[in-house]
């Protein structure tokens, strides 16, 4: 059996999973409400604790029922996946098609602590096109451990947009692992609110030239809550971008933290990667951490990476308050510049209008 990992592992430095094992997870329980769900017009898979309902499920015709196979990733979360995966769905999209959009929605409820180990994969075929829209949410103490698997094969595209706003009770951890091929693309965008702890671990490899990955997120949390973003991007062939943008909003003792990392092969030349990570503390107790790390062994590369982390700026609320602005509604309209702009990255115009009705209400919580 594989075991948790802890703070002695270097990727797990600043994520401390004790609160985890504290815990007895027992079997997920079945749901008899009805959850909440969003109003988009797409196809849709539900799962319930971590099992597909198929009367909340629409048709999608390129997806099948979750299949036991061999998993790529060799992180601690994803091996635990693996011995204990039950359920997930395998989506393949044939080349030259264009698959339209499907929604995934994870919802969990329940009065004692329990687990589910969902299992995705997802295959894009030479010049397909398709996006994801990802929503986990719940009640209650429980912990997901979701892998998700991606193959984008030469020339197509994937949109990637995942909303966690589970219980912040619950523990959410996320493993995707993703390959792409020359000239192709993987856009990826995570907003985070919910859930005592969560990470979200990509894995991305881009393995032929002009293959393109896009790997953003932005955190939104406020009590003792926890959330870690940690990216790989590999670039294993010439002539590939690779950007990462994180803004985080950290009110109460919230702790966030991105570590982005960029390996470059040395057949990789004229590599170009890029992060960034800013931080917006609310809060003299919030803390963030960021660990960004190249390691380069091509010549002929433009790499780089930055990093702020800060209050809001006094001089930008004196400036809103000296035109007659309250301060409180001089703060706000910072934050919500900030916020606003932490969803740039976000190109889908559906995802997009769901993520700011969700940033809309947890504005009016804090």
């Amino acid at each position: 059996m594989v075991a948790l990992p802890t703070r002695k592992l270097e990727a797990w430095r600043y994520t401390d999973l004790r609160p985890l094992s504290a815990i007895t997870f027992g079997a997920p329980p079945a749901v008899s409400a009805t959850p909440e769900l969003p109003d988009l017009p797409f196809p849709r898979f539900v799962f319930l604790n971590g099992t597909l309902n198929t009367a909340l499920s629409t048709g999608f015709k390129h997806a099948t029922p979750f299949a036991p196979v061999e998993g790529k990733g060799r992180q601690p979360m994803a091996l635990i996946n693996a011995e204990h995966a039950t359920s997930g769905i395998n989506v393949e999209i044939p080349a030259g098609h264009d698959a339209g959009e499907l929604l995934l929605v994870s919802a969990a409820s329940g009065a004692a602590p329990f687990v589910f180990h969902p299992r995705h994969r997802v295959k894009l075929g030479q010049g397909a096109t398709f996006t994801l829209i990802e929503l986990d949410q719940g009640e209650g103490i429980y912990w997901q451990n979701a892998v998700l698997e991606i193959e984008v094969a030469e020339g197509a595209k994937f949109q990637h947009f995942r909303l966690q706003e589970e219980s912040v009770e619950a523990f959410n951890t996320t493993t995707i692992h993703a390959d792409i091929a020359g000239n192709a693309s993987y856009e990826h965008f995570t907003l985070t609110l919910g859930s005592k702890i969560s990470r979200t671990e990509i894995e991305a490899n881009l393995l032929g030239q002009n293959a393109l990955a896009h790997l953003n997120a932005a955190q939104l949390l406020g009590g003792t809550q926890h959330g870690d973003f940690t990216t790989i991007i590999r670039h294993k062939a010439p002539n590939c971008p690779s950007r990462q943008t994180v803004k985080s909003v950290l009110a109460g003792r919230a702790r966030g933290v991105f570590q982005g990392k960029i390996e470059v092969d040395q057949i990789a030349q004229k590599t170009d990667g890029y992060q960034m990570s800013q931080a917006l503390l609310l809060s003299p107790d919030a803390e963030m951490d960021i660990k960004p790390e190249l390691q380069i062994f091509a010549d002929d590369v433009k790499c780089s990476h930055g990093a702020t982390i800060g209050a809001l700026d006094e001089e930008q609320v004196f400036y809103l308050r000296s035109r007659g602005i309250p301060e409180a509604d001089a703060r706000q309209i910072l934050i919500r510049a900030f916020l606003e702009e932490a969803l740039e990255p976000v190109t889908h115009d559906a995802s997009k209008a769901l993520f700011e009705e969700v940033l809309e209400s947890w504005w009016s919580k804090q």
